[in-house]
Order: structure tokens, then C-alpha cells, then sequence
């Protein structure tokens, strides 16, 4: 995404980083902290069909990850946002990026969910975006298959030592060695879908 975009999606301001982005070693408190966001959201969210994932590299045993749980809601619709998000904004939460153009994707933020987590990123995106099935894939490639795992955590080590100004550059740096392991997890489930 390029610095006008990164802005154009913030509601307000996006929060500059200009540093380095600094990585901690995997902690299974983020595996508690999510259960308990997740059971706190089906509580208020009673009543909307939803399902919630816990996506990222913070879902991923033994992969180093910014101390930020990533959450993936699944709801009819994403762009209604009056369906869902007061109620997480009576847990904690608050709408921060919101990108129509991309799936209706939004992104709500919450300090300090849990022990050992500084923040928690809950993306939003409708039942049946393919965006949901990719995010899925990653996660359980990852899982299951330690050397694509350890890839992965030698180019986010490399890439946190640069100066990014936005997250969102450190993630996109991600995007080529993310497409290579998608794509040997998608030949992988297929072959294994075929014997």
C-alpha cells in the first residue's frame, strides 16, 4: 500500500512507526488471550451469525510475532457495521481502519487484551470472501509444517530490522515469501485432497 492509501483506510491518523518492528518469541498466552477476546465477543455479538479465528503469526506455536493478536471475525455482512460494532466497542474495541474496496474489510483495535499481548487486531470480513480462506490456509500451513514456519520467521527477523514508517511497509515486505508458501499449502491440501 503505498502512504496514501495507508491514510485514505485510517479513520484518523495512521500511527506512524518509524523504526524497527520489534518481534517477540512465541508465547502461549496469545493462544488464552484470543480464547478469551473470542468468548468475550460471542457473548456481546449473541444473536449475529459469526465465526471467529485466530489468525497471524501470534496463532502460529514457535513462531517469533509482534506481541499483537490477530482476530478474524466472520460476519453476513461487514460493511454493516451498526450489526456488530457496538457491541465490541462495549468490550474494548474501536473501529480504526475501514477499507470498502477491498472485501469491506474493517479493523477494530483494542490495548492490552491480554497478558503478554499489547494489542489486538480484529479484522472483519463477510462470510464467503475468499480472503477468509487464504488467511485459514496460511495459519494451518504454518502449523503443521515446521520448515515453511521457520521460513517465514527467518524473513520476518530479517525484515524487522529495518526502519519501516507504517506497519503496513513490514507487512508488505511479507507479500512475496507469504505468495510462495500459499501456493506450495495450496498444491500441498490439493494433492492430499486427491489421495
Amino acid at each position: 500500500m503505498t502512504d496514501e492509501e495507508i491514510e485514505a483506510a485510517n479513520l484518523e491518523t495512521a500511527p506512524r512507526l518509524d523504526s524497527a518492528v520489534q518481534l517477540k518469541e512465541y508465547t502461549p498466552e496469545w493462544a488464552t488471550g484470543f480464547e478469551e477476546e473470542a468468548a468475550r465477543m460471542s457473548e456481546g455479538l449473541d444473536g449475529l451469525p459469526h465465526q471467529v479465528e485466530h489468525t497471524g503469526s501470534t496463532s502460529v506455536p514457535g513462531l517469533p510475532a509482534k506481541p499483537v493478536i490477530d482476530i478474524l471475525l466472520i460476519v453476513p455482512d461487514s460493511a454493516d457495521e451498526s450489526a456488530y460494532v457496538p457491541a465490541l466497542e462495549a468490550i474494548g474495541y474501536t473501529l480504526a481502519i475501514r477499507e470498502p474496496d477491498w472485501y469491506e474489510h474493517r479493523v477494530l483495535r483494542k490495548p492490552a487484551p491480554a497478558p503478554g499481548a499489547e494489542s489486538a487486531n480484529l479484522h472483519v470480513l463477510s462470510t464467503g470472501c475468499p480472503e477468509i480462506a487464504r488467511m485459514l490456509l496460511f495459519r494451518d500451513w504454518l502449523r503443521t509444517h515446521t520448515d515453511e514456519r521457520d521460513l517465514y520467521a527467518r524473513t520476518k527477523q530479517d525484515l524487522a530490522r529495518r526502519t519501516w514508517t507504517y506497519m503496513q511497509h513490514y507487512a508488505d515486505a511479507k507479500s512475496e515469501v507469504i505468495a510462495a508458501i500459499l501456493e506450495r499449502a495450496d498444491r500441498g491440501t490439493a494433492a492430499h485432497r486427491e489421495s
